[in-house]
């Protein structure tokens, strides 16, 4: 039954209208076709030497093999800066490339090897993780897989197109926090009382984190383009809420682990209440508070960890330069990254003893 709500709630998200377009009346750019291919053959390559560069020019003959055009042999010109990692692009016979045709489709004049073909390492990581969560979880496992696909489903067919359409960045994510939480707790853990704890006090967590990122990037008065990639966006729609936007991002970004400490705590709580049938409220609070304690330990490091990991070149570079301190501390995208985890970590905290009040409440018996 459960398995079948499911599906009928991921066709519904499947079925949502994307239709949000960039309104960008500064530049409209040239239609670009991609396909997959094959390199055939190297025929020559010509270098021209420069004072602290060479350029490397390839002919080479690719075979596409996907697309309306797959099995079309087209000569390109792929021209590369030699001996720098950054743009050097030496293309070797065998490799698979992306084409891209600039223009109208099929028209190959303009063509040139966008990049390596790399999704097939991509899908093959995909289909080991789902084997090994069928394997290992079985039931469960397939339960994840459902959770984790409306979730994705959440945020690329609901969560982003309304984003483009100008709605309230804070709002959609927190609306959109509500669904995946309540989803994703129900079928994993049931529809009981268990699952209602630890998705109010998951909600509880998530809604702090982003009170306290409002109020710190408030504070430091965080513009939201900390990224290269806010100020390309700013550049295609002026209208977007860029301080909701980064706002938003740290909603999501800290859902996943208050989801994990949420029902970790509810979980053990219930566990707690089955094993001692007549335990008191205060005694239950304070054992699934003493579950939330240690698992919180390890789940703020999770969060700060990742935020660190995705950060070690920026930090690199400014270990390397000896940037000085009060300097990077300002920084826009410093004190973004800063916020970010710092807020997260605040809404995990809070969501261990609110859970546990919460199972203290509703799983013991208070009568005893």
């Amino acid at each position: 039954m459960k398995i079948a709500i499911c599906s009928l709630l991921t066709i519904l998200i499947i079925a949502l209208p994307v239709g949000a377009q960039f309104d960008n009346d500064y530049y409209e750019p040239e239609k670009e076709f991609f396909y997959r291919g094959r390199v055939l053959e190297v025929d020559e390559s010509k270098e021209e030497e420069h004072d602290y560069y060479t350029i490397i020019e390839q002919e080479v003959i690719v075979r596409l093999t996907s697309g309306p055009y797959s099995g079309k042999e087209i000569t390109i010109v792929n021209t590369f800066f030699a001996g720098d990692p950054v743009f050097d692009f030496l293309l070797e016979e065998g490799q698979e490339v992306i084409v891209v045709a600039v223009g109208e489709e099929g028209n190959f004049e303009r063509a040139y090897v966008q990049d390596m073909a790399r999704d097939r390492g991509v899908y093959y990581l995909i289909a080991v993780f789902l084997v090994a969560l069928l394997l290992v979880g079985r039931m469960k496992g397939l339960k994840t897989i459902i959770t984790l696909g409306v979730t994705i489903l959440l945020v690329f067919r609901f969560l982003l197109p309304l984003l483009l359409v100008g709605y309230s960045p804070i709002l959609l994510a927190v609306f959109t926090a509500i669904m995946a939480v309540t989803f994703t707790l129900f079928v994993i853990g049931g529809f009981n009382k268990k699952s209602v704890v630890a998705i109010v006090g998951t909600v509880s967590g998530v809604v702090i984190a982003g009170l306290m990122a409002f109020w710190a990037g408030s504070l430091a008065r965080l513009t939201g383009f900390g990224t290269h990639e806010a100020q390309m966006l700013y550049f295609m729609d002026h209208t977007i809420d860029f301080r909701g936007l980064l706002f938003a991002g740290i909603i999501i970004g800290s859902l996943g682990a208050i989801i994990d400490i949420g029902m970790s705590v509810a979980s053990a709580a219930a566990e707690i209440r089955q094993a001692c049938p007549d335990i008191k409220p205060r005694e239950l609070f304070q054992g699934a508070l003493n579950v939330g304690q240690d698992v919180m330990g390890t789940m703020a490091n999770t969060l700060i960890l990742a935020y660190v990991g995705a950060a070690i070149p920026m930090l690199l570079l400014v270990m390397g330069y000896e940037i000085d301190y009060l300097k990077v501390i300002n920084m826009d995208l410093i004190a973004t990254e800063f916020v970010r985890g710092i807020a997260g970590s605040i809404g995990l905290i809070f969501s261990v003893p609110i859970t546990a009040a919460l199972s203290a409440y509703f799983l013991a018996d208070r009568s005893a």
